[in-house]
């Protein structure tokens, strides 16, 4: 199909096919440094989503540790996270099929041989004890009856015998050794609290046999979210906690109770994420008693280096807008590092040197003129708040949309919901402007990286004021006449599939929705979810089952009568948070009442799509479905998709 500069909106031929979009994309995450090499975990959706260890070598080659019938993913939480570590020139890894422990040389010269017992617990956030031998753990196990059990434990390197260090609290993470072995410190917390809300902060001293005796609470409570505690060099300990309504670091002392915890430098500003993954770093121990950390602005996230003993902060200027998975080398620092004209990339910064890149997420190169930016705006909203959105234009090196024509809108609402999305190279959202829509990434209340107020916000209103928050960024930039207020859609996946879908219900606002294994009925949620989120909604909706009128009264599918609009759903058939019978319970209700719907679902795909093809077929769908509603062809050679009941 040929084209000229004024192509309708949508029908561009991009420069990014989903082939593209997927041949050689890696996910690039938990870099760490051991025994003075970077390793990191590199998820490949070219191999049906497996993750694999990835080593950097001191001559810079880079080599795969864990062969192709192992994948690197741990069920712990059910989200995961990092589940690696190295020791005397042996990796240990969570492999995800068994969920047991295996252990292979660094350097290729053996295969992975178990080591942790083929008895269904599952093993996270490894750290190494050298004194005793052992790998410090988080460990889950299922019971009979009720939810899993949580501990924290030691795996002996030398037979797999496992002791526990630590139960009865419902969940643990972040178990870190002190320098010279004498201490362990993690955090614990109990439900109702999710680890954003409140965590406890406990130290405890290793025993000569390698028990954890004496522990103490240093910080945290049910309303302080402490987050990433971890050790100076000297023996003094760090963590982060938001007791000041912002995720700030903190310092205490050998010994030291919550009263002797000091704020190392106070801003409004988050140097915390939300723990939804084991392993997540925002600041580093540098080797000359300066921190590393990672501070998250309105409108993007910054490298600073904190003087822990006046309380400076100096920022590193960098290219990169979002930064993640510190990492101290024996030179510098690694990273992993995104910007709004870089796909995530990993990164090695020596000290007083120029960057270099150690891997890239993809390969794929695009003319800057090919790649949309983002805008952050604010805009008022319900309540007389105020939310936060990024904007995208249509962007095209050589198509533009005809003079009198404005750009059909896709807006996304984010998972989690306490999550963020973030202003940087995310071909997802470059896939669409790059067709002739525009997209508004929105970060409504509820979203962190903004303080904890604003995280709260959505407290007791999940289904609603997130909502409010999507439906106010789509009319801000319609009255701006940045798009056609008569061809906007919305767009969401898990906690972003609620909101999607209360937001058709609830407004006339949009033409047409794509709920992505999203959320339908808060009911089953709350009835029928993991035990990291089982109680997450009794803040976010309200407590179960006394408030069980709001959950009826916030769930799409009880409500699904009221919908107006077509909407494709995309499902994962083994999905245990979202099963398919809650896009098929709304399916119903629309096929009763004459509304258009289309249906798409994956075998194999759990909750979210992580295999090559299904990502690829749910992106053309979803084009597909917005060329039929929207009255345009695309110009990709796409599958088509039976929308059932649309004219």
């Amino acid at each position: 199909m040929s084209l000229d500069r004024d192509a309708p909106y949508g029908t561009w031929t991009s420069p990014i096919s989903p082939d593209q979009l997927l041949i050689g994309t890696l996910g690039l995450t938990h870099p760490r440094v051991c025994e003075g090499e970077l390793y990191w975990m590199e998820s490949r959706p070219a191999e049906a989503g497996r993750t694999t260890i990835m080593r950097r070598r001191t001559d810079g080659v880079l080599v795969e540790c864990v062969p192709a019938l192992f994948n690197v993913r741990t069920r712990v939480h059910e989200y995961g996270g990092i589940c690696y570590a190295v020791h005397a020139g042996m990796l240990y890894f969570s492999n995800f099929t068994d969920q047991r422990v295996y252990r292979v040389p660094v350097d290729g010269s053996a295969t992975p041989a178990p080591l942790s017992a083929d008895d269904g617990r599952r093993w996270a956030d490894f750290d190494v004890d050298p004194g005793h031998a052992r790998l410090i753990v988080v460990g889950e196990q299922d019971r009979d009856s009720g939810e899993p059990r949580n501990f924290l434990a030691a795996i002996a390197l030398a037979d797999g015998s496992v002791t526990e260090l630590a139960a009865g609290r419902d969940f643990y993470a972040g178990p870190r050794l002190s320098p010279d072995g004498s201490r362990l410190a993690w955090l614990e917390w109990n439900h109702p609290c999710m680890p954003w809300d409140g965590t406890e902060l406990t130290c405890a001293t290793i025993d000569d046999a390698g028990a954890a005796v004496g522990p103490k609470c240093i910080a945290g409570s049910m309303t302080e979210a402490v987050f990433q505690p971890g050790w100076l060099d000297d023996g003094r300990l760090v963590f982060v906690s938001d007791r000041s309504g912002w995720w700030n670091l903190y310092l205490a002392e050998p010994g030291g109770q919550d009263v002797g915890a000091r704020c190392l430098h106070q801003c409004d500003a988050d140097f915390g994420l939300p723990m939804w993954v084991f392993g997540m770093r925002t600041w580093v121990s540098l080797d000359d008693g300066r921190i590393a950390c990672i501070r998250q602005d309105p409108d993007r996230q910054r490298l600073a280096v904190l003087d822990v003993t006046h309380g400076g902060l100096s920022d590193v200027e960098l290219p990169w807008t979002a930064f993640d998975g510190l990492a101290v080398l024996p030179d510098g620092l690694a990273f992993v590092g995104a910007a709004p004209d870089r796909f995530p990339q990993l990164v090695q910064l020596p000290q007083g040197g120029a960057p270099q890149i150690v891997r890239a997420s993809s390969a794929l190169s695009l003319s800057p003129a090919d790649i949309a930016s983002p805008e952050a705006i604010r805009f008022p909203t319900s309540g007389g708040g105020e939310a936060h959105a990024f904007f995208y234009a249509p962007a095209h090196a050589s198509c533009r949309g005809a003079p009198d024509e404005k750009p059909p809108l896709v807006v996304i609402g984010h998972g989690g919901p306490t999550s963020a999305t973030a202003p940087v190279l995310n071909l997802k959202i470059q896939y669409w402007t790059s067709r002739g829509f525009a997209v508004l990434d929105v970060n409504y209340r509820g979203s962190t990286g903004y303080g904890r107020a604003y995280r709260d916000a959505l407290k007791g209103g999940w289904g609603a004021i997130d909502v409010d928050d999507c439906v106010a960024a789509a009319r801000f930039v319609a009255e701006r006449g940045d798009v056609d207020p008569q061809r906007m859609a919305i767009r969401g996946g898990s906690a972003g599939g609620l909101t999607t879908l209360n937001a058709l219900i609830d407004h006339d606002l949009f033409r047409a929705g794509t709920s992505l294994y999203g959320v339908a009925d808060l009911t089953a949620l709350a009835a029928d979810t993991h035990k990291f989120e089982a109680r997450y909604l009794d803040s976010l909706v309200g407590p179960w089952p006394a408030a069980r009128a709001i959950y009826r009264e916030r769930s799409p599918v009880h409500r699904a009568a009221d919908l107006s609009c077509p909407v494709l759903f995309l499902q994962g058939l083994e999905d245990r948070i979202v099963p398919p019978s809650q896009p098929e319970a709304m399916i119903e209700v629309m096929q009763a009442n004459g509304v258009p719907w289309a249906y798409v679902t994956f075998e194999g795909e759990q909750h979210g799509f992580r295999q090559a093809q299904n990502i690829k077929r749910a992106l053309e769908a979803e084009l597909y479905f917005y060329g039929r509603v929207f009255g345009f062809e695309p110009a990709d050679d796409v599958e088509p998709v039976e929308i059932h009941l649309l004219a």
